[in-house]
């Protein structure tokens, strides 16, 4: 390959996806979207391609990181709502766990060599003091929390046995 291949980003149709894409489409990075639409908006899809399924869908999924020579992913893709995931648990753990574990299997086969996941500081649950730094204990105490520690296990566990060199961002409001 001569030069940085195609970035994938999960969840480019809602808030944070699109303006990854966007900072992408300045940066002149060639970008593709996968996002099943669920929450996102088709209409934050301007910056780059959008292949329109779930994530749970690992043969078309990885098809699609193909098709695009994607060689790192940017995943936002998730259900995010605390309140709903602890009415929802199923949800959650099918949508978050089961669309990385998908997305995951097809990075592999697909050969992708960067992965950055989009997590939460849910992780951390109540922690013992603040400031939370990356060595405060992770206890999360609601079902998102829980699926985004899972789906960051799932990235350590995975990347471990591939090439594929990763980074977690665990955000704060």
């Amino acid at each position: 390959m001569t030069g940085p291949g195609t970035i994938c980003v999960t969840g480019g149709a809602g808030y944070i996806g699109s303006h990854a894409c966007l900072a992408l489409a300045a940066q002149k990075r060639k970008a593709v979207v996968v996002d099943n639409l669920s929450t996102g908006s088709r209409d934050a899809v301007r910056w780059a391609p959008l292949a329109k399924l779930d994530l749970r869908q690992t043969e078309a999924l990885t098809e699609t990181l193909i098709r695009h020579g994607v060689d790192t992913v940017l995943h936002f893709a998730a259900s995010a709502y605390v309140g709903e995931s602890v009415s929802n648990p199923q949800k959650y753990y099918d949508n978050n766990v089961g669309g990385m574990l998908s997305l995951l299997t097809a990075c592999a086969a697909a050969g992708v060599k960067t992965f950055v996941l989009s997590s939460s500081c849910a992780t951390y649950g109540v922690p013992e003091r603040v400031p939370i730094t990356e060595a405060t204990a992770q206890r999360p105490i609601n079902p998102y929390g829980t699926t985004k520690l899972i789906c960051e296990q799932m990235l350590k566990d995975i990347a471990g046995q591939t090439a594929m060199s990763y980074a977690i961002l665990r955000y704060f409001n």
